[in-house]
């Protein structure tokens, strides 16, 4: 098989167009829409999901349904319990056989938190809508308002299916392997630093903004394009490579971009907030 047919086959199973899920939901099974409304600073996704979301799509929190409690170590967003995130898809109406699509308002980057999750927890038919709401109300489609309270689902999920590293493997794959940062660029070189106590990044990981996935539109650049970017970042076809971010959200939408080009990336869960959480571990700053 071609690499470009390859890539032809993976783009559709983890990204969906507006318009093609448009028909997809005048289907006879439409995918369960999950709106995962989330910004950092910005507290009001169900609010916002209320106002205005895409017809039939159940709003989804982040902080409390895609992430668990929060310890000393854990980082801002640890991953969740299997059986907690179980009968949160299960609140979600998610049934056996169902697909998913998971939004957002901010270009699919808090949508691929549960896209991951989703995947590693075993469920496999999970996309992510391209361009998000905008791409929704671009292409002319109508927005409901209101809550939406879906009939309870039956899914069963486990956990461990894609892979995870801890900080011990981070700081191995940032000095033998490619470890990406996908925060933003000033993040990176310690410049500022708005949410975790020190500012900086895991020495030897290499600035790769998770924005820079993105073209003009918030749509995911096309294959080559991403190909391109990836390559000049230093991420080979033999080479392992790793993804973090600040606490493990946008950090999969790095991981998304990754497996629409055949790069397989496994998440570090924690991340920069889990990292500083050890005062003993070593900070970088500047631009490596």
């Amino acid at each position: 098989m071609t690499e470009d047919l390859l890539n032809t086959q993976l783009r559709p199973q983890i990204l969906v167009d507006a318009r093609d899920l448009a028909k997809e939901q005048a289907g006879v099974r439409p995918p369960v829409l999950l709106d995962v409304r989330w910004k950092l600073g910005d507290a009001d996704g169900a609010r916002h999901h209320e106002a205005g979301h895409l017809p039939g799509a159940v709003y989804v929190d982040l902080d409390s349904e895609l992430a668990g409690p929060i310890g000393p170590r854990t980082g801002r967003h640890p991953l969740p319990e299997i059986d907690a995130l179980q009968a949160a898809v299960r609140r979600w109406g998610v049934r056996t056989g169902d697909a998913v699509v998971a939004y957002d308002d901010n270009a699919g980057q808090s949508a691929a938190r549960a896209w991951w999750l989703l995947r590693w927890a075993g469920f496999a038919d999970v996309r992510i809508l391209d361009g998000g709401l905008a791409a929704w109300t671009a292409a002319g489609f109508d927005l409901e308002t209101g809550p939406v309270v879906p009939a309870a689902g039956d899914v069963e999920l486990s956990p461990g299916h894609l892979p995870v590293l801890d900080a011990a493997a981070a700081a191995i794959m940032a000095g033998q392997g490619r470890l990406l940062d996908a925060r933003a660029g000033e993040r990176y070189r310690g410049e500022v630093e708005p949410v975790d106590p020190r500012a900086g990044h895991i020495p030897g990981a290499t600035s790769a903004p998770t924005v820079d996935n993105l073209d003009g539109t918030g749509r995911f650049r096309p294959d080559e394009e991403l190909r391109a970017r990836f390559a000049a970042l230093g991420v080979g076809a033999d080479e392992p490579v790793g993804v973090y971010c600040g606490s493990g959200v946008t950090a999969a939408h790095e991981i998304a971009a990754l497996a629409s080009i055949g790069v397989t990336a496994p998440l570090y869960p924690g991340s920069w907030s889990a990292w500083v959480a050890d005062p003993d571990r070593p900070v970088a700053v500047g631009s490596d």
